[in-house]
């Protein structure tokens, strides 16, 4: 058997905070926070006992405290899908939530527009929507 990708953790400054601007980003709510640790978590809204989601489980996110700051562009990075609106509509929402435009080198060809979340976390929402 293989493993399955579960949880992404996240290095931050302030897990409650970043939880609560990508629970609005996703949708998602608040699972685990464990202040004495610095660790929030974060997922899909429970389902009510004897319910089975719909559709494959999306992973948990998991914000940890860690002293030191960003400093680099992100190896790894979160692409989002606006599911209900048109891309401009999300980056705008998304904006107002927080996020910030990020230059990373862009040509302005791309299909996708790049994000810092509020910790500086590069995040690209992607032009297609998928249910």
């Amino acid at each position: 058997m293989a493993s399955k990708f579960t949880e992404l953790a996240i290095d931050c400054a302030d897990p409650g905070g970043l939880a609560r601007f990508w629970c609005s980003v996703l949708d998602y709510e608040v699972q685990d926070e464990d202040e004495e640790e610095g660790i929030v978590t974060i997922g899909p809204p429970v389902e009510p006992e004897g319910k089975n989601p719909r559709g494959p489980v999306p992973p948990l996110l998991t914000f940890a405290h860690v002293p030191e700051g960003k400093t680099v562009k992100n190896r790894l990075h979160i692409d989002v899908n606006p599911a209900d609106r048109e891309q401009d509509e999300e980056v705008r929402r998304l904006v107002g939530l927080g996020a910030r435009h990020a230059d990373v080198g862009q040509t302005g060809e791309e299909s996708w527009v790049t994000l810092f979340d509020p910790e500086g976390n590069e995040f690209c929402v992607l032009a297609a929507r998928r249910p």
